[in-house]
């Protein structure tokens, strides 16, 4: 790289993101939608060195296009393509474990608050509070007081399910 090209990028590695960002705009013809400091200044840079010893050849630029046409794909497929026994294939997503904190479907949690009677029932993905469904207690437990809890302290559950 040219001593004086050095120089230039040292210089504009001191800029402000301000002058940085006008910088840009002149190198490049269109204003950057970052304000990313170190961003601005690899790109500014890059056109300094790009505009001193030549942009890149047909041939990269074409492949670059290719690549960012291609960008969208994944790389590999999702961990659950893969059968164990080497062969491919979609198979259904692995159902999350329920906490063992929860007790059986079906059960109806009590609690009062504020004289307040509160009767949850648990259901098998979800819990069902005043005819609506929640998909958590801490949600139920917010709804009743107003603020955030923990939904399992809340409802005194432990461990192995109720208090």
């Amino acid at each position: 790289m040219d001593e004086a090209l050095a120089i230039e990028i040292e210089s504009v590695r001191k800029l402000k993101t301000k002058a940085l960002r006008a910088r840009y705009e002149e190198l490049f013809g269109e204003e950057s939608r970052s304000s990313n400091h170190a961003h601005l200044f690899r790109r500014v840079a890059w056109r300094l060195q790009a505009n001193a010893e030549g942009d890149l050849s047909e041939r990269a630029r074409k492949r670059a296009l290719e690549l960012a046409e291609d960008a969208a794909l994944r790389l590999r497929a999702p961990r659950r393509f893969w059968h164990a026994d080497g062969s491919v294939g979609l198979e259904p997503a692995p159902r999350r474990r329920r906490d063992p904190r929860l007790p059986p479907v079906g059960t109806v949690l009590k609690r009062v608050y504020r004289e307040q009677a509160i009767e949850v029932t648990v259901l098998a993905t979800a819990f069902e509070y005043q005819g609506k469904q929640y998909g958590s207690l801490s949600l139920i437990a917010q709804r009743v007081t107003g603020t955030r809890w923990n939904g399992y302290h809340f409802f005194g559950l432990k461990k192995n399910g109720l208090v």
